[in-house]
């Protein structure tokens, strides 16, 4: 490689694998173009389905354990070590950095580590998008690093965008076609469209100034949907990511991509690519081989976790090409309700008595037959040395990454806010630890 290429992570909030380019009916022309011209993976997951958490495992390439964020950045959770943080390691291979619009990992996104913070009053596509274009315009002369980080498809949404999504939209699979959950929905493509329309302008951006043909575009998203059973969840709705990849082959083609990959794997892919040392913290793989055609998978599974996000819920997954095993941890059987966003589809269930359904300690899913994730095989003679090698695999995992929940009952650090599990919803006061 004779000169480095930039890099443009562009990354959405809570917008799962919804839109177009998964075949939904969400239209997203924008990101369709770009999975027409990159590699898109059908089957990539992040490694924690809430938000901190998630963004900092991909932006760290450890697991949440690891990097210590365990719950929410704005509640204050932190990671361990802020060096680990990918644009530290880039400065030192003679990138710059700019931070433009979310980033949910700190509380003081100075503490991270970009060259660049972009000052700005929401993280909404009309703000973030235009310092975008302008960051994007100017003369440089080292490769840049720019974090571009939308609000959208995130809560609260503005309201659906015509009278047809609110009659015809199609909710997920997971929940009723009702009325409420159709306008709740029709409300979340609207979203979609003006985070499309913020991925045009930077695309457009950087086809104006000659950077298409240079610049890596990572185009992602946190997490699952924020809909009941999906987000801070750990079927494949709440782990389940868009993913992106596109620039200079073997990031080019408009190929699709159906091997297990996980955000903690970006961080090695970068590496190897650029010709950095990998550090010595990465958990994740390179996908490299895999964009290479050289092999047709690089991991046999993806792990994933959850300890808070409002409130405390430990979980943990071991999720293969067949199977998902999930385990929860404490006496809780019943749903922890704010962790859940509110809206109308979240109504809807709790009028219907959600708020009292048990949910298994141990749950084992066949996803060729149940890819919906209804049908908990654990206590299936049939399937029990699956679930016996699955938990085996998730319990020496744990003990790889030195899992705090082995230990039994994780404590909140001191001065971090939380709800408690009993409460509602997010938005009802917190307790502030210590």
């Amino acid at each position: 490689m004779t000169a480095r290429p930039n890099i443009v992570y562009m990354h959405s909030h809570d917008t799962g694998r919804y839109v177009q380019p998964y075949g939904e009916q969400v239209p997203m022309p924008n990101v369709q173009g770009l999975a027409d011209q990159g590699v898109l993976f059908r089957e990539a997951f992040c490694a924690a389905p809430t938000c901190s958490a998630s963004r900092a495992c991909l932006l760290t390439g450890q697991y949440g354990q690891s990097n210590g964020m365990l719950g929410l950045a704005h509640r204050g959770f932190s990671l361990r070590d802020y060096r680990h943080h990918i644009v530290n390691v880039l400065r030192g291979a003679g990138y710059t950095s700019t931070l433009i619009g979310e980033q949910h990992i700190s509380k003081e996104p100075e503490a991270i580590g970009y060259d660049e913070v972009m000052k700005v009053p929401t993280s909404h596509v009309n703000t973030v998008a235009p310092l975008a274009m302008e960051v994007l315009a100017r003369r440089r002369e080292r490769p840049l690093f720019v974090s571009i980080g939308f609000f959208e498809t995130h809560r609260e949404f503005l309201g659906p965008g015509s009278l047809r999504d609110v009659h015809y939209s199609k909710p997920p699979n997971n929940l009723p076609d009702t009325p409420e959950v159709r306008a709740d929905m029709a409300a979340f493509k609207a979203s979609a469209r003006t985070l499309d329309h913020g991925v045009g302008m930077v695309l457009n951006q950087l086809d104006t100034h000659g950077l298409d043909r240079d610049t890596l575009i990572i185009f992602t998203t946190d997490h699952g949907m924020p809909f009941p059973g999906a987000k801070a969840t750990l079927y494949d709705r709440g782990l389940g990511v868009t993913l992106i990849l596109r620039g200079p082959p073997p990031f080019d083609g408009g190929r699709v991509i159906d091997a297990l990959v996980s955000h903690i794997d970006i961080y090695p892919t970068v590496c190897e690519y650029l010709g950095i040392e990998r550090p010595p913290f990465l958990q994740g793989v390179s996908l490299l081989p895999l964009l290479r055609g050289e092999v047709h998978e690089v991991r046999e599974e993806i792990f994933a976790g959850s300890t808070w996000h409002a409130a405390y819920e430990p979980q943990r997954a071991v999720r293969t090409t067949r199977h998902k095993y999930i385990r929860r941890w404490g006496e809780r059987r019943t749903p922890v309700l704010a962790n859940t966003d509110d809206g109308p589809a979240k109504d809807l269930w709790l009028r219907n008595g959600w708020a009292e359904r048990e949910i298994a300690k141990e749950q084992l899913y066949d996803l060729l037959f149940d890819p919906n994730e209804a049908n908990n095989l654990i206590d299936d003679p049939a399937h029990a040395a699956i679930a016996a090698d699955l938990r085996a695999r998730l319990e020496q995992w744990m003990r790889d990454t030195d899992d705090p929940l082995l230990a039994g009952h994780v404590d909140p650090p001191a001065g971090v806010s939380i709800n408690l599990p009993d409460q509602l919803s997010a938005s009802e006061p917190t307790t502030r630890i210590g």
